[in-house]
């Protein structure tokens, strides 16, 4: 099991293939294991990088509240393109992992070679709206504390597939890495110059205006609506969703 020891916190991963480096990060209290449909048809094509936040899988789960952030999630991963040897990936993730690909790319522009921004929101410019957000994920926190890791079974697909040792990693990244303190990663979408993809499922609602805005927002993005798909669009359609992300890297000249 290949582990990334980043300051004391061990980070587990999964390369398969051997190409150009392309890294998937997953959604919030999900791990690198909802990418399972999509590594076989990316790997002939891309060294493809799996792996699990802290406090998610079969990563470590510090006690320390202060090992979860924006900053650590972001640092993480370009550590594991350092541990791969690679100098730049194509740069993705659902949800919290697709708003994470984002602050990544704000951060080391020169290391991403594309974006892929599946079910995800950018942030908010608003306070009001922000703080909003970070009350909920604080419930969810707060949930977690209270009821461990409960019954998942009503759960989206990606977090349905998750296995976790606890609930605590959860509810420190959710307070750590779900909030959100700034406007930074909205505001950076108009200087995204890469090759970028927006997908989202039909069906999740609460994040189509959200894929609305970033396909406006970031210069030359394309959109694609995956059909009868909810925020788990890789999972619930997969065929669909696989043509879309392939055909989308075969037109930018990614692939291998």
């Amino acid at each position: 099991m290949p582990l990334l020891g980043r300051d004391g916190v061990n980070i587990h991963y999964e390369v398969a293939g051997d190409g150009p480096a392309l890294i998937l990060t997953h959604g919030y209290s999900a791990t690198g294991e909802m990418w399972a449909g999509q590594v076989p048809v990316l790997a002939p094509h891309f060294k493809v990088v799996t792996w699990d936040m802290r406090g998610h899988g079969r990563s470590d789960y510090p006690d320390d509240p202060a090992a979860y952030s924006e900053e650590a999630t972001v640092a993480d991963m370009a550590a594991l393109l350092d541990e791969i040897g690679a100098k730049e990936a194509v740069v993705g993730g659902l949800s919290l992992g697709g708003y994470m690909s984002l602050a990544f790319h704000r951060a080391h522009p020169d290391r991403t070679r594309a974006l892929l921004i599946i079910d995800t929101g950018p942030g908010y410019k608003r306070d009001e709206a922000r703080d909003g957000w970070n009350a909920n994920a604080l419930k969810r926190a707060e949930r977690y504390d209270a009821e461990g890791l409960g019954d998942l079974s009503r759960a989206s697909a990606e977090v349905r597939l998750a296995r976790h040792r606890d609930a605590a990693g959860l509810a420190h990244a959710a307070r750590g890495m779900l909030t959100q303190r700034d406007a930074r990663v909205i505001e950076s979408l108009p200087e995204i110059k890469v090759p970028s993809i927006v997908i989202v499922g039909a069906d999740d609602t609460p994040f189509l205006a959200a894929s609305d805005y970033m396909a406006a927002k970031i210069p030359g993005a394309k959109k694609a609506v995956i059909p009868n798909a909810g925020h788990s669009a890789n999972i619930d359609q997969p065929a669909a969703f696989n043509t879309v992300l392939l055909g989308f890297l075969k037109d930018a000249g990614l692939m291998a």
